[in-house]
């Protein structure tokens, strides 16, 4: 659960790119922009998932159960999001070269190709932002609080003399009417 919660914090963020991007275009929304907002967040969602995916590997890599301190969290984190940089920056920068002759096109059709084009172009640098920074930050801080939750000793329950309602020994009866 908290695994997707991570991943969508891409969405919001790829949207805010998107509508920044849109702004300064001076696009107002019609079908094509929608069109782009979905294929937008089909690819931040996406990459969410493959940052997460990559950080996950790390933390069974090294044994979730060997890990004890917080040095080790960051050692899991700063592996898992090296071995997606790479990656991550390729597809970004393939998706964006590959749609500036969209956004710059005069021929015919380029008055729905260019609104399209838009908001994955704008929302594409926020969402990779997000995704490379924001995330490890966030999986590094769930990963801590849940290795302290982990590590701080358990409640014992004290069993007390069987005292009822206002401190008076119980005879069974209610004090209710």
């Amino acid at each position: 659960f908290v695994d997707a919660i991570i991943i969508m914090l891409t969405v919001p963020t790829a949207l805010t790119g998107g509508m920044l991007f849109q702004f300064i275009w001076g696009y107002n929304f019609s079908v094509a922009v929608w069109v782009g907002y979905i294929a937008l967040f089909g690819m931040a969602t996406s990459t969410g998932i493959l940052m997460v995916a990559f950080l996950k590997e790390a933390f069974e890599k090294r044994g979730e159960e060997n890990i004890k301190d917080e040095a080790q969290i960051t050692e899991a984190i700063l592996e898992g999001a090296v071995l997606r940089l790479r990656p991550k920056l390729l597809t970004i920068s393939t998706t964006i070269f590959g749609l500036l002759p969209m956004l710059w096109a005069t021929g015919s059709g380029a008055e729905i190709m260019r609104p399209l084009a838009v908001p994955i172009i704008g929302g594409s640098f926020t969402s990779t932002l997000v995704t490379l920074f924001v995330i490890p930050i966030i999986y590094h801080t769930v990963k801590r609080w849940q290795l302290l939750r982990h590590l701080r000793p358990k409640k014992v329950k004290v069993k007390r003399p069987g005292r009822g309602w206002f401190g008076k020994k119980r005879t069974g009866e209610s004090p209710l009417p």
